[in-house]
């Protein structure tokens, strides 16, 4: 286990350095390890989740192939001017490695603009001699075709075959870093916090970080939400207070978003009226979507029980 002695956040500080570190389904890491043998790979294009190693794997290639890298949070920073200035003088300059080529890491690379995508298609060609790029992106469908053909595809959906082993294979990770932290656990909560949370690695990490700080993981700490915990919000949201729904979001924003909009779809049939259904749906399709992309997660689930309240109503 690779540990950066220099970084706090246990996400960066165990972050895999290789392929073979990297928890991932034994089809995806022959297809890249068969790529890094033969000391070349293709522009690629990861696609999955957040929090399941997309952006991990890339750097892994990178390193070891030798390469030097250039990352860019696509979703804040791709703009024409972007592709004009900082991609263009990285793909064009020489390496200073003599091993790999140069790396290019757009991650969140769905969420740019469709006019700097147009200009960035002639860029995998136009330096695609000394440079390659790695695109990593929640929703494939987001990119144009163009870019998704100039690539090779990496789909990070889990098959449920391989569910039960890359659990195992986290759990067993999971425990050295809790040792290595000096962190006493119950290994049923550790193991009911990765089922909670897969396959979001980063995610699991995260929490497990926070809730070690008392310097103990039991079951006591982690308290899985309820569905009596999510029908207070849905009382709220009948009520239409909306004070009491931004008291509820602000106490409970380590609820991921995709897991609490879940919870509301799974209620929606039993607890609010057949025609509102279809309705709900729709918003929160919509919502899903945008908490890949927002700053303020909070904001973003206040819209979407604004939207709930304004339109759909319960039983």
């Amino acid at each position: 286990m690779n540990i950066d002695t220099n970084e706090f956040m246990w996400a960066q500080k165990y972050r895999p350095r290789t392929v073979d570190d990297c928890i991932l389904p034994n089809k995806t890491k022959k297809q890249i390890k068969d790529m890094i043998a033969k000391g070349e790979i293709t522009h690629l294009l990861f696609t999955g989740g957040p929090g399941m190693g997309k952006t991990t794997l890339a750097y892994c290639i990178a390193n070891e192939l030798g390469s030097d890298v250039m990352y860019v949070n696509a979703a804040l920073e791709a703009s024409i001017d972007l592709m004009r200035t900082k991609v263009m003088s990285f793909a064009s300059t020489v390496s200073l490695s003599d091993s790999g080529p140069k790396i290019i890491i757009m991650d969140e690379a769905d969420g740019i603009r469709f006019d700097a995508q147009n200009g960035l298609k002639a860029f995998l060609e136009q330096f695609s001699s000394n440079c390659r790029f790695i695109f990593t992106a929640n929703l494939r469908h987001k990119l144009i075709e163009p870019i998704q053909s100039r690539c090779t595809h990496v789909d990070f959906r889990i098959e449920s075959e391989d569910k039960k082993t890359l659990m195992a294979l986290f759990y067993k990770r999971i425990l050295a870093i809790l040792d290595n932290e000096g962190v006493k656990y119950d290994q049923k909560a550790v193991a009911k916090l990765i089922d909670r949370n897969f396959p979001d690695f980063r995610r699991t990490l995260n929490e497990l970080q926070r809730y070690g700080e008392s310097g103990e993981i039991d079951t006591g700490i982690l308290i899985n939400r309820s569905t009596d915990d999510i029908a207070r919000l849905v009382s709220h949201v009948k009520e239409k207070n909306f004070k009491e729904i931004r008291k509820w979001i602000g106490e409970n924003e380590d609820i991921e978003a995709s897991t609490l909009f879940r919870q509301l779809y799974n209620l929606s049939e039993t607890n609010m009226k057949k025609a509102s259904i279809p309705q709900l749906i729709h918003i929160l399709a919509e919502y899903q979507y945008k908490a890949a992309f927002v700053v303020d997660q909070q904001i973003n689930t206040a819209a979407c029980m604004l939207e709930i309240m304004a339109n759909c109503e319960w039983e």
